[in-house]
């Protein structure tokens, strides 16, 4: 793991400021001043603008999420005596830095710090970090803190996040980069590169990442899909696929509207690839992951939750994000199960295309189903059961707002957005709702944030 540069190497520009903020009188309120949400909220946004600009895949994303989440949460917890590490609750974690005795900090700098330099080491485009941290430092200079307290603050959060990437560099993702590609085979069930691009199956070996909670990526194995069978036209999966072809085949207008706009909302999709003629373009689009985490930021900005609670629930969220992506990708690549698209095409009707573009990876569970339940579980754990919220997430591509009444709501319309969008049959998400809810309450009986 690269080592991360310390402020003397990095910010220049913002020492120059500290040299003249030290000639002034510090500001007494620089403690409340500091103690913004805001620096949390908009570090999180960048992180999100950064993984879909690279075209992270989902579960990767959940990765990316989760580490400068518990690195932001990590570096507050020293101010706030009631909270307590994470070391020795998540698989690996080993204590963490403490502050100096004696001497004073601003924790906010620190995970925010922290955050940002975690966020950078897992993403491509480091360049769009570092400009925004700039931004950032120079409006904690503003504040006008000490000038002790801004240097060991910034130094505290470059420690928490070194430790915070040691312990990622050891969760087996490197080597899964090394691993090799899924084969195919004739097996009629068998998943198969879908249209318009045919992508190699994603994340084939995400299994083998280490949870955060799980005891391992096989903890919550559901049942197995329905069998396979095309010939019996009133066999079990006959009937799944023909429910997939005509769900939004409808004589009622407005509820077919409805439900493609339900399917498009959650589509999540990073990259939805365009073809006209020879020509071909690509949308990227937010992760499932990120749009949980964007629920995350709306819900604290709603609850007007402090600092300390929203990295509390992004941390939570990201987590159980994260041991959701693992749990579902292990039944995935057990199940090898094939895309209603692929079924519809060859023995159905060739020219049927569903709503949504077909993600890379096999059918069942539905990443989507399992990754919303266990989210839901996070933030309700927060937040509380009928937490009523507008989710604007997705206005940035182009969707218009939806409203919920509360977070498990949400996250059923996101299971069944992927039978409307035709993308999978309805036992994947039924079934991945159960799923995710069992790996969400797992998380939960294992963390305790508060003493």
């Amino acid at each position: 793991m690269k080592r991360i540069p310390t402020i003397a190497r990095l910010l220049p520009l913002a020492l120059v400021i500290l040299a003249v903020a030290g000639c002034e009188q510090h500001n007494p309120n620089w403690k409340e001043e500091s103690n913004n949400p805001q620096f949390l909220h908009r570090s999180l946004q960048k992180i999100t603008d950064v993984i879909v600009h690279d075209i992270f895949s989902p579960p990767v994303a959940s990765r990316i999420y989760a580490y400068p989440a518990i690195a932001a949460y990590e570096a507050l917890v020293p101010g706030h005596p009631d909270y307590q590490t994470l070391a020795g609750q998540l698989s690996g974690l080993q204590p963490l830095p403490q502050p100096e005795a004696g001497k004073e900090y601003c924790y906010p700098l620190a995970a925010t710090r922290a955050m940002l330099l975690t966020g950078k080491a897992l993403i491509f485009s480091e360049n769009m970090i570092d400009e925004f941290e700039k931004e950032l430092l120079r409006e904690f200079q503003a504040i006008n803190m000490p000038d002790d307290v801004y240097n060991r603050s910034v130094e505290y959060g470059e420690a928490v996040a070194q430790h915070i990437l040691d312990w990622a560099d050891k969760d087996n993702y490197k080597q899964t980069r090394t691993f090799p590609k899924y084969t195919l085979n004739d097996d009629p069930a068998r998943w198969r590169p879908t249209p318009p691009d045919y992508m190699d199956a994603i994340e084939p070996h995400w299994d083998k990442i280490r949870p955060f909670t799980l005891d391992s990526a096989s903890q919550f194995v559901p049942p197995p899909p329905t069998p396979f069978n095309v010939k019996d036209k009133k066999s079990p999966f006959y009937k799944e696929v023909m429910q997939v072809y005509n769900i939004v085949d409808l004589k009622d207008e407005k509820e077919k509207e409805e439900r493609i706009a339900i399917a498009k909302f959650w589509d999540c999709n990073p990259y939805v690839s365009h073809h006209k003629g020879h020509v071909m373009f690509a949308t990227k689009k937010i992760t499932p992951g990120g749009h949980w985490m964007g629920i995350a930021k709306t819900a604290c900005i709603q609850d007007k939750a402090d600092m300390m609670k929203s990295a509390e629930a992004y941390a939570l969220t990201a987590i159980a994000l994260a041991d959701a992506f693992i749990s579902c990708w292990e039944e995935k690549y057990r199940s090898e199960l094939i895309r209603p698209e692929t079924v519809i095409n060859t023995y159905i009707d060739p020219e049927w295309t569903p709503v949504l573009q077909t993600p890379p990876f096999p059918e069942y569970t539905s990443g989507h189903s399992v990754i919303s339940a266990a989210a839901a579980e996070a933030l309700t754990h927060v937040f509380g059961d009928n937490f009523a919220y507008t989710d604007s997430v997705e206005v940035q591509y182009g969707m218009p707002p939806r409203s919920f009444n509360s977070f498990r709501e949400a996250s059923a319309e996101a299971a069944v957005s992927r039978l409307y969008g035709g993308i999978h049959y309805w036992p994947a998400c039924s079934i991945g709702v159960d799923q995710g809810k069992e790996v969400g309450k797992l998380v939960l009986s294992k963390i305790e944030m508060k003493k």
